[in-house]
């Protein structure tokens, strides 16, 4: 029998799931409120849904096995459950995704924090998240959330910062990152799928926390170019966005995520997701 999922929000990660879940015979449906994102969403294998049709939306609703959201937030929380929460949470739906942040913990100093580590965010976006991920644990025990660090991957990835002209090298001592490729996130997702049981929250991150500008200049090393130059966090020209995500510093513990829905980390580091970066294209 076919199984069914739903995904609200259908962007990069999202269609990093789909490839690795349609092989296996997953029917797949993904919403957005775009429709010129219609063929493109097509092109991935998988169903469009405008999510402004709520006929259409009702009826994949109830025919969904599981669901996976991951649009972004709002200051109320999460703006699909506002939408159409109640709808899924009282579905006869099996697991219920939410792709939430590391952001939720706050700065905790550089120290390493698993999922049991206070929520300390101060931040208004780590806030919405903390709040959207407690609208969904709390309405349904079919609920995972899964919190993200930076992601990466084709076209989202130090190498094209670095061949587009972007990449810079910050530099602010202590200052260290976590951060996963989008297929490894897409197979915690896909084993959560066939452990529904396994847990209710998850970090996925890869095993080595690293400072933003070793990773710029390891992207440079693989492309045979110099790095820009170094950049003191203090005086550097920096949007207001770009800089309150120096202010959390810590490192993400992902014992849980192999243990529990034994994931087997494809790119451990940042250096084999440049490498294999660099040598694909999708």
């Amino acid at each position: 029998m076919t199984k069914r999922l739903l995904i609200i929000g259908f962007g990069y990660t999202a269609a990093a799931v789909a490839r690795r879940l349609l092989p296996a015979g997953w029917f797949i449906a993904g919403t957005t409120r775009d429709a010129d994102k219609i063929g493109d969403i097509e092109a991935a294998g998988v169903a469009p849904v405008l999510f402004s049709d709520n006929k259409k939306m009702a009826a994949v609703i109830a025919d969904a096995d599981a669901c996976l959201v991951t649009v972004g937030t709002s200051a109320e929380g999460c703006p699909a459950f506002a939408a159409v929460g109640a709808q899924i949470t009282s579905a006869d739906i099996d697991w219920i995704g939410y792709l939430s942040s590391n952001g939720v913990y706050g700065d905790h100093g550089g120290a390493w924090v698993d999922e049991d580590a206070d929520l300390k965010a101060v931040s208004a976006r780590g806030l919405a998240r903390i709040k959207a991920e407690r609208q969904w644990l709390d309405a349904s025990d079919a609920s995972v959330v899964f919190r993200l660090p930076g992601i990466y991957g084709p076209g989202r990835s130090a190498i094209d910062a670095v061949r587009s002209g972007r990449a810079r090298r910050i530099v602010k001592p202590g200052q260290v990152f976590s951060r996963a490729h989008v297929d490894d996130i897409a197979a915690a997702v896909a084993a959560s799928l066939d452990r529904p049981g396994a847990g209710r929250a998850f970090n996925i991150a890869d095993d080595e926390p690293a400072p933003p500008q070793d990773v710029i200049a390891y992207a440079c090393e693989l492309l045979g170019v110099d790095p820009p130059p170094e950049e003191p966090f203090e005086s550097a020209e920096l949007s207001d966005m770009a800089r309150s995500f120096y202010a959390d510093n810590k490192r993400i513990r992902n014992d849980r995520m192999k243990e529990a829905l034994d994931v087997q980390l494809a790119y451990p580091t940042y250096r084999e997701g440049l490498k294999s970066i660099l040598s694909t294209r999708y």
